[in-house]
Order: structure tokens, then C-alpha cells, then sequence
């Protein structure tokens, strides 16, 4: 019903993260590192929220009228939409976010394999 809004919720504050870090750190400092890692994650977590939207709305279950949320008009409704969001909503973004972090550790780990085969490279020489 609107599992949606827990991982809409986490990429706003990842985004307002993400913007706060690339305005700290024009230089290419540690802080721009960390805001380019991010923006991978905000893509997902954005694309994903969008289309889980778009289902609930041709699912008449998001309206452009209010409540917005149908299962706001009824209160039984509403506390099953929580219960999703607590458990549907919290797993997705928790996937999504440990997908994310799987994969900066696989880049960090390539790219510093990279550098250690460079050097060793350069000391051979």
C-alpha cells in the first residue's frame, strides 16, 4: 500500500547527504569519495521508490486526491499500510542499501588490488 515511502524516505536523506558532501568538498577530498559512492545508491533507491509508486497508482491504491493514500481513509487500513511499511518497506531498503554496500566493497576491493599490483609493478622495475 505504500511500502514505497521507506525507501523514498531514505534516499531523501541520502540525497540531502550527497549534496551537503559535494558542496563540503569541491577540492577531491575525502567527502567527494564518499558522495560519488553515493550517488549509485540514490539511483536505486529513487528508481526503485518511483516504480513502486507507479504500481501503487495503477493499483488505485495512491490517488491524486486526498488522503492520497486510500488505506488512510479507514483506520484498520491504516494499520495494516504501516505494518507493510514497517515490514515490507524497512526490508526493501535494507536490501537495496546492503546491495550497495556489497558492491563499493567489491569496487574498493578491485580498485585497491589495482594500485597494490601497480606498485609492486614499479618496484619490479
Amino acid at each position: 500500500m505504500a511500502c514505497f515511502i521507506v525507501p523514498a524516505g531514505e534516499a531523501l536523506l541520502t540525497t540531502a547527504a550527497q549534496k551537503i558532501l559535494e558542496k563540503k568538498s569541491a577540492d577531491g577530498s575525502a567527502a567527494s569519495e564518499i558522495a560519488k559512492k553515493l550517488r549509485p545508491l540514490n539511483g536505486m533507491l529513487w528508481g526503485g521508490s518511483a516504480l513502486l509508486m507507479f504500481e501503487h497508482v495503477w493499483h488505485g491504491e495512491v490517488v491524486p486526491w486526498y488522503p492520497f493514500l486510500t488505506a488512510m481513509s479507514d483506520p484498520a487500513d491504516a494499520a495494516e499500510m504501516f505494518a507493510e511499511m514497517g515490514s515490507v518497506g524497512v526490508s526493501m531498503a535494507v536490501v537495496v542499501t546492503g546491495a550497495w554496500l556489497i558492491g563499493v566493497a567489491v569496487t574498493s576491493a578491485v580498485k585497491a588490488r589495482a594500485a597494490k599490483a601497480a606498485l609492486s609493478q614499479e618496484v619490479s622495475s
